[in-house]
């Protein structure tokens, strides 16, 4: 095998490990379960502050649902 050879394998090879170190970083960056939690939570602010209608009509809509619940109960006793 000529220097060229030998160069141009262990180019290669370091190009190879290289993509396979910056796959398992995004396998791992997606089976981080909290980190992806973060990242959901971060995109949502970042929307709700833009545009904060829709998310203030679904929490609206969450104390509604619990609130009928509550009473639901209370009925029964």
């Amino acid at each position: 095998m000529t220097d060229q050879q030998h160069d141009d394998m262990a180019a290669r090879v370091a190009a190879t490990r290289a993509q396979l170190f910056d796959t398992l970083d995004a396998i791992e960056d997606k089976l981080n379960v909290p980190k992806q939690i973060g990242i959901a939570a971060a995109k949502v602010k970042q929307r709700a502050d833009e545009n904060p209608v829709p998310y203030l009509a679904g929490l609206a809509a969450g104390v509604v649902v619990v609130g009928g619940i509550v009473v639901a109960v209370l009925r029964r006793r």
